[in-house]
């Protein structure tokens, strides 16, 4: 099983932090955050892992290596200076891709089996992508996913309408022509790719349990420590 993270950000709310380190190497609870993402994906069953890197990605690339001692394969796809976007940059990556593959973020943490989403799309022809998500209801982020439990009905980021009371988990399966399809050298998010995704009644959702964890800001990396160091 395969793996996508996206790991290029600039990280602007960890700064003065990020000016030197990226974000995925952020220590957390003593060691580099994506220790703890590697470790994770591995124990839910993934053998191979894509980092789209960008920022600082050499220090990335030089801590992981090939991925050995965490149980995986480890490749990279840098997006240099020019910065694609989140879908742009998985499309950079395209040579690397499995027909199916779990997309997460660089900043991520999830409590769940990160497994599922991409068992959920390998299992049905129905549809293109497995979006993860947690009801909300507008407590740890903005919520953006109007879902019946099954499908994702709609999903608009920064909407206020109290029916999108589901957000993103952070964990999308999904299908390489999906992302093939995408003109090449042009920047574009991957919320926009699942947003229409959504549009055509062929993103399924999977109901995640647990509260989410993330490193973007620094309340978010505290909170994920203290998770982190009470879990062990």
């Amino acid at each position: 099983m395969q793996a996508v993270i996206l790991a290029g950000g600039l990280a602007t709310r960890m700064r003065p932090h990020t000016l030197t380190t990226p974000k995925s190497m952020l220590p957390v609870a003593g060691r580099p955050f994506v220790d703890w993402q590697l470790e994770k994906l591995a124990a839910c069953g993934y053998d191979d892992v894509v980092m789209c890197i960008a920022h600082l990605g050499e220090q990335i690339e030089a801590h992981v290596g090939d991925g050995a001692r965490f149980g995986l394969r480890v490749r990279y796809s840098s997006e240099g200076p020019n910065l694609m976007g989140t879908a742009g940059a998985i499309r950079l990556a395209l040579p690397l891709l499995a027909p199916t593959f779990l997309v997460t973020y660089g900043d991520s943490y999830l409590p769940f089996d990160y497994a599922a989403p991409l068992r959920e799309l390998d299992a049905h022809d129905d549809c293109d992508g497995v979006m993860s998500v947690f009801k909300n209801e507008g407590k740890w982020d903005p919520s953006n996913v109007q879902t019946d439990g099954a499908w994702v009905l709609a999903y608009e980021k920064g909407t206020k309408d109290p029916a999108f009371d589901h957000i993103d988990y952070g964990a999308v399966a999904i299908r390489k022509p999906i992302l093939a399809a995408l003109p090449e050298g042009k920047a574009v998010g991957f919320d926009v790719v699942q947003r229409e995704i959504a549009e055509k009644k062929r993103l399924r959702a999977h109901l995640a349990h647990d509260r989410f964890f993330e490193i973007g800001s620094p309340e978010g990396l505290a909170t994920l420590e203290r998770h982190l160091t009470k879990a062990s």
